[in-house]
């Protein structure tokens, strides 16, 4: 059975160095000396006792990541990207964990990380009361939140990356009224989030911008959870349902993410309806399906690779340093236009 000194000898580096690479401290280690060791590790097959590691150093190179829902494809895309940076850079796995934005759950999940020594956690959720997150920190948790800025109600105690969701329903609002729409909607969930609220802010800023003859409504649909992860495209199915039926029709569409949206797009045309000629429809999070489905799903893109950097690079910073200030990092989306959107039957 290979040893760690057996993979320094092949690696022609220290004991040291090995044990850098295996622990996540590679910040200050060249490409090539990581690569020719992790090309040791391969070829001797060589398989640290995590046991004794985590004896020795109480925690292990694991990143806790939790999420809302994986069965939501913005946030399986962002735990990949999380996965890519974390094992590629830092040689770190990641543990996903879907906590369905239960405040209990989130609390006893990161309970249990760190009983299993794992000390760096990026947690989604965007349902803004953070003071179980606060006591994890308080026992020693490097944490990273997304999705929910720092409040300025209270003080920060760790770092916060987010998509500029203002911007994204501002972007999303003024891309309809750009072709002519005048009659717009925004369709989610009723369950609230801060991204949620925040995309719908900026969705209303927009059309109040565009001056008089424009108009806006929300559609909330029900859905099985109170939150609605698991249930997106069918929010968006009997969003349409209610748009075809409506005596005033909205001529464009925003939906809260592009599950929604192609949802949405499938209840229109049960309808009887065809995107974009009776209804134009704009999603969010530019998913990999979008743009696939018919018509191919204009969207707002959020650029998810410097995202999942930044919270990596971010939580393990943090859990080297604790006593980093607290920062918050936000990426403006940008529009990705396809073919779901055209000028509205009135204006042609």
């Amino acid at each position: 059975m290979a040893t760690i000194q057996d993979v320094a000898r092949l690696a022609n580096v220290s004991v040291s160095s090995v044990s850098n690479v295996l622990n996540g401290r590679t910040e200050r280690m060249r490409a090539e000396t990581f690569a020719r060791i992790e090309e040791a590790i391969e070829k001797l097959g060589y398989r640290p006792n995590q046991i004794a590691r985590h004896l020795k150093t109480g925690n292990i190179p694991v990143l806790g990541l939790l999420v809302p829902s994986t069965s939501n494809p913005s946030f399986a895309h962002l735990a990949v990207a999380v996965e890519e940076v974390a094992q590629r850079r830092h040689n770190y796995r990641v543990l996903v964990c879907n906590t369905y934005r239960d405040q209990r759950l989130e609390a006893k999940m990161l309970d249990d990380l760190i009983g299993l020594g794992i000390r760096t956690v990026i947690v989604i959720s965007s349902i803004g009361d953070e003071r179980h997150i606060d006591a994890a920190i308080n026992r020693g948790l490097a944490v990273v939140s997304y999705d929910s800025g720092i409040s300025a109600s209270r003080t920060p105690t760790h770092d916060h990356v987010l998509p500029d969701n203002t911007l994204a329903g501002r972007l999303a609002a003024e891309h309809l009224i750009s072709h002519g729409h005048k009659r717009l909607a925004f369709a989610k969930p009723r369950g609230e989030t801060i991204s949620r609220r925040q995309k719908v802010e900026g969705f209303l800023a927009a059309i109040e911008a565009a001056g008089p003859g424009h108009s806006a409504q929300i559609i909330e649909v029900d859905a099985g959870s109170r939150f609605g992860d698991n249930e997106l495209s069918k929010v968006g199915f009997d969003a349409a349902r209610q748009i075809a039926t409506m005596k005033e029709r909205p001529s464009g569409v925003v939906a809260v993410n592009d599950m929604t949206a192609i949802g949405l797009m499938a209840g229109l045309r049960d309808s009887g309806l065809s995107i974009p000629d009776d209804v134009s429809v704009v999603g969010m999070d530019n998913i990999a399906v979008a743009e696939y489905v018919w018509p191919p799903l204009t969207t707002i893109a959020t650029p998810v690779k410097e995202v999942a950097e930044t919270m990596v690079e971010q939580a393990l910073a943090r859990a080297r340093n604790p006593d980093l200030p607290p920062a918050e990092f936000s990426f403006p989306p940008v529009l990705v236009e396809r073919q779901s959107v055209t000028r509205p039957r009135d204006s042609i």
